[in-house]
């Protein structure tokens, strides 16, 4: 399991352009099972992701490809996790995979 962070930069102020670009990449991680949350970081920080893949460098390929992170408007933060142990409403993250 995964949790991004897309911190905001200087440029967020490019952010209305890249906006329904940046929907269509978070809609397509839903699509292909990756994508389990979205949100936003408050107050207007960015935004968080958690995912599930395979492996970090399939996660990253994916992050690169988002259009705020290739116009600046967001620096990504990737950080593995592996759950030792959830709540049993959760449990399916312990072997989850893409």
């Amino acid at each position: 399991m995964f949790i991004i962070t897309l911190n905001l930069t200087e440029k967020k102020s490019n952010a209305k352009e890249f906006m329904a670009a940046h929907n269509e990449w978070i809609a397509q991680g839903f699509e292909d099972g990756v994508f389990l949350v979205v949100g936003s970081l408050k107050p207007q920080a960015g935004g968080a992701i958690i995912a599930i893949a395979n492996d970090r460098n399939q996660v990253a390929e994916r992050v690169a490809a988002d259009p705020f992170v290739r116009e600046g408007i967001a620096i990504p933060h990737i950080q593995e996790v592996v759950p030792a142990r959830t709540d049993a409403r959760l449990s399916f993250l312990q072997d989850a995979v893409v």
